[in-house]
């Protein structure tokens, strides 16, 4: 490949399956032993630990798209308004310090199924980290585009010189 920004892109894609693999296990214990699962967590909470990192893995891919290019119109519907701006990556931030520090006591702390589930809330944060430096990129660029837009002269606004 002659542009490498392409070849990120098309790994991009690889965020679809490790979805698929994270869906997979958050459902792999319901449709194996349906009793199971109920009377005893730690199980569940086991496989939905792998999903986790799976998650975390495809949200890690998906900051390999395109910044330049606003990928769905709810994206879009944000992008225009600073304000919806500014409260979207302040929700991401504070899901992203939740899942760290819930991962973090998990992993040093005592209860049994946050140590089950420490090592995906991790992931997903670390994830969830690329993604808000992927949004503030987008965020930005949509922002300069606006300013743009707004600066450049209409054909009824422009002035003959004669």
């Amino acid at each position: 490949m002659k542009d490498p920004k392409q070849f990120f892109q098309f790994a991009s894609y690889l965020q679809y399956p490790c979805g698929l693999l994270g869906l997979f296990y958050c459902y792999y214990p319901v449709l194996t032993d349906f009793n199971g699962v109920f009377t005893n967590l730690s199980v569940y909470f086991i496989e939905v630990n792998k999903a986790m990192v799976f998650f975390g893995l495809g949200v890690s891919l998906s900051t390999l798209q395109d910044t330049t290019k606003v990928q769905n119109k709810f994206s879009q519907w944000v992008y225009d308004s600073p304000r919806r701006t500014t409260f979207f990556l302040g929700l991401m931030t504070f899901l992203i310090l939740l899942f760290l520090i819930l991962g973090m006591v998990g992993m040093f702390g005592s209860n049994k199924y946050l140590q089950e589930l420490s090592f995906g809330l991790i992931s997903l944060g670390v994830g969830y980290v690329g993604l808000l430096k992927a949004a503030i990129e987008m965020a930005d660029y949509q922002r300069k585009n606006q300013l743009a837009d707004k600066n450049e002269p209409t054909q009824d606004s422009s002035v003959a010189i004669r």
